[in-house]
């Protein structure tokens, strides 16, 4: 396309140079402008390329005195993008370096004063100087000339640059067809490409820094890369609109189709679903029974709900949420009356032993009966799998006459799994408190919350033990809010009941607000009492047997307990009795047997070989070898603590996967039997001659704790002066250089296992005197118990002669 065919496109006629009005005044008193200098003129957020035609509008009286000085000369101007358009008198440091030479073609005089001029630009140019002495910008430049290439990168990226122009095009709406046949027919790439720049690139400063590009390559490829993100934008932009549009369209499709159906129905006579579903559900708001605010709120939903369409999806969130607020028991609850002596009758019946939790159960139970309306207190059940936790909380729920919840909190580490979601997230719930109510039917009922101790920590998700801290918070749970309901439900009344395995693993801010019960385990004979009376036949009724097809001798049972389940509760002991009942059934079963009495000799041959034999004896009988007792989060159990000398040089050695603590220990039990080498007739120059081998077997299970302190002096001295310990006896306490022995904890869960493992002698702390009243009777009666000031306490007793 020639020049003159870009006027006519942008002009609609060849336009000849018009005289300006009279109002153009001689400046004879100008300096002379030289032959390479120009005349600027400033321009704001405009940007005018070669070969191009534009109209301008001229406002400043310099930029006016400007263009009327180069009309009256008849010489061309520069035309230069302002840095700053907020800039009403631009210095030269106000303007960028690179223009546009530029031919004015009218200027024009408008009735109302405004002055006009048409203008094509000519060829690119650098501000080398800005000249003094004049009313406007004068400046000496430096004139681009445009080369003539003929290159392979050049004509691939004038072909691209085409495409991706003519792309754009097809993508914007309303597009002339004028530019479209001008992009096809234009050959120059410099001239294809300020014309592509002219009209499809739209920022200012992006037309100003291609302007600026004097190599062809690098101005096409600045092109490209704009073209290819606009774009992108023109395509995603569509396609919003595309969409938009056909949302509009079935959504006025379906009211049409809506108020089709009501008009069809009137006629027809038939009653109108939606209104009765409003009345339904205002009828259950009012049978609720909520607290005013709650009410208050739920008819406003309600409100809401009755002017919007059925099929809006908003509508059935909000009919979720109505369905929770009316079925939410806001006022009722279980009325039973209180009877303590019924209650403890019923505990009695479901649980054998545990007097000091029966007792504090019926405490409850009377406060209650003397003060209904009084805050119920958080209890917190503690001890090892299969001691009784939930059951007893059944039992709880059976003697008050309430209904029993449970939610389990292992592995929880989302806020919302307590609190809920919000309504504005889809699929939202109440969270797990909530639900629980809701099932129980009651706003007092039984809710035990199981693992307190194995709940998640918080993340982006929240804090759930942060969470919990408003429910078991007797000051603040009567003001529960649930995110989901976003109103107050009362918990006041709900008796909590937490359980958990260790508490050292409870959030300390939680602990501290529920009273710990410990259950610390069994002793054989309770074990066997309770198998008797619950266990047996409730494993009788899951393998179909009757009493007369089945009977179990009192020895097996006990043979069960201390040879194939060591163990605190009583988990274990009802699988494997189970087993012994399915071996039993299947011989039933088959015709081989009628009915059948098990005894303790018959159980090799149900069961398999004994799982824990008495090796204390044999572990013992030589020297450096000591039995200590341990605490674990399933119960008391013995520890083997082995020393041994190897020729060396004085090292530690320790094995077995000991824990910081227990190898501090293993030092310090070390650095004492040093010490007193000689008060204990050891000969020194055996530590330097030999290294020290301490080994705890077991070595897969990690081991830990505070409490091997003794044994390991034990083990040590009777290391180093080859005296046998006593193979009965066992001892559990911390150690200092000094030789005192220090309290440690677990003492009924380490006695206990002692008595299961036939210890006859247990040496303890004599500061863990307060703790003897907590070991059972039938334990205390069967071992011996010495209590420790010194290390030397446990010489006399431990060692033999």
């Amino acid at each position: 396309m020639q020049i003159k065919d870009l006027k006519n496109l942008l002009l609609g006629s060849t336009p000849d140079t018009e005289d300006p009005s009279s109002e153009l005044k001689q400046q004879d008193s100008l300096p002379a402008i030289p032959d390479d200098a120009l005349i600027i003129v400033p321009m704001r957020g405009t940007v005018l390329f070669p070969q191009n035609v534009s109209p301008l509008v001229i406002g400043r009286k310099p930029s006016i005195a400007a263009v009327q000085q180069a009309v009256r000369s008849e010489k061309p101007i520069g035309l230069i993008m302002q840095l700053l358009d907020k800039n009403e008198e631009p210095d030269p440091d106000d303007l960028h370096k690179v223009g546009t030479i530029a031919e004015i073609l009218r200027y024009i005089t408008a009735p109302d004063g405004a002055h006009h001029i048409v203008c094509q630009g000519t060829q690119r140019f650098r501000v080398k100087e800005f000249l003094p002495d004049y009313p406007f910008l004068v400046a000496r430049i430096e004139r681009y000339e445009e080369p003539e290439l003929s290159s392979q990168d050049v004509e691939a990226r004038v072909i691209t640059l085409k495409q991706k122009a003519l792309e754009m095009l097809a993508q914007t709406r309303q597009a002339p067809d004028e530019l479209v046949n001008a992009v096809r027919s234009i050959a120059s790439p410099a001239m294809l490409a300020d014309l592509i720049a002219s009209y499809l690139i739209s920022k200012p400063a992006e037309k100003q820094e291609i302007l600026a590009l004097f190599d062809i390559q690098e101005r096409i490829d600045k092109i490209l890369e704009l073209l290819n993100y606009q774009i992108e934008v023109l395509k995603l932009s569509n396609k919003i609109s595309e969409q938009t549009q056909e949302t509009m369209g079935q959504q006025q499709r379906e009211f049409v189709l809506r108020e089709q159906m009501k008009a069809i129905q009137k006629e027809l006579g038939e009653e109108d679903g939606h209104a009765a579903e409003i009345e339904e559900i205002s009828k259950a708001i009012s049978a609720a029974k909520m607290p005013e605010d709650v009410e208050k709120q739920a008819r406003k939903e309600l409100g809401r709900l009755q002017h919007m369409p059925d099929a809006s999806g908003e509508y059935s969130m909000i009919r979720t949420y109505l369905d929770w607020l009316t079925e939410l028991p806001w006022s009722v609850a279980s009325t039973t009356a209180i009877d303590i002596t019924k209650a403890r009758e019923t505990l009695n019946e479901d649980h054998y032993g545990l007097e000091k939790i029966k007792q504090r159960i019926l405490e409850f139970l009377a406060v209650r009966k003397l003060n209904p309306n009084g805050k119920s207190p958080i209890l917190c059940f503690v001890g090892p799998p299969g001691v009784g936790k939930t059951s007893l909380g059944r039992s709880i729920a059976r003697a008050t006459g309430r209904e029993f919840v449970r939610a389990s909190l292992g592995g929880l580490h989302d806020e919302a799994e307590v609190r809920g979601h919000r309504r504005t997230y889809i699929g939202a719930l109440p969270g797990n408190i909530i639900q629980s109510i809701r099932k129980a039917g009651t706003n007092n009922p039984i809710f035990m919350l199981d693992e307190m101790d194995k709940i998640g920590s918080g993340g982006f998700h929240g804090d759930p033990s942060s969470a919990l801290l408003e429910v078991l918070d007797p000051e603040q749970n009567s003001t529960f809010r649930d995110n989901y309901l976003a109103v107050a439900f009362d918990l006041s009344h709900v008796m909590f009941i937490g359980t958990a395995n260790v508490l050292d693993n409870i959030p300390a801010p939680l602990r501290d607000r529920m009273e710990v019960i410990e259950l610390t385990g069994y002793t054989s004979d309770e074990k066997l009492q309770i198998a008797k009376r619950y266990l047996v036949h409730r494993q009788l009724e899951s393998n179909g047997l009757s009493p007369e097809q089945c009977t179990i001798s009192d020895s097996a049972i006990l043979a069960i307990i201390q040879d194939y389940t060591r163990e605190a509760g009583c988990r274990n002991l009802e699988r494997e009795i189970g087993s012994v009942f399915r071996h039993v059934a299947m011989r039933i079963a088959e015709g081989i047997s009628v009915n059948e009495q098990i005894d303790a000799e018959q159980l090799h041959g149900i069961l398999g070989p004994k799982k824990f034999d008495s090796e204390v004896a044999m572990r013992t009988s030589a020297p450096g070898v000591a039995t200590g007792l341990a605490w674990t989060p399933v119960g008391g159990d013995i520890l083997f603590i082995e020393a041994a000398r190897v020729p060396g040089n004085g090292k530690l050695i320790l094995t077995g996967q000991l824990g910081d603590v227990m190898k501090e220990s293993a030092q310090a039990a070390l650095s004492l039997v040093k010490s007193r080498a000689h008060e204990l007739g050891l000969d020194p120059e055996n530590f330097e001659k030999n290294d020290i081998h301490v080994h705890v077997p077991a070595g897969a299970i990690p081991k830990d704790g505070p409490s091997a302190g003794v044994a390991m002096f034990i083990a040590l001295f009777s290391a180093f002066s080859e005296r046998t310990v006593h193979s009965d006896v066992a001892m559990t306490g911390e150690i200092s250089l000094r030789g005192l022995v220090l309290p440690v904890g677990g003492i009924k869960e380490k006695v206990i296992a002692a008595a299961r493992a036939g210890i006859k002698t247990v040496m303890l702390p004599a500061r863990n005197r307060r703790d003897f009243e907590e070991i059972p009777e039938a334990v205390r009666n069967r071992l011996q118990f010495i209590w420790l000031e010194k290390v030397d306490d446990a010489l006399k007793i431990a060692v033999e002669e």
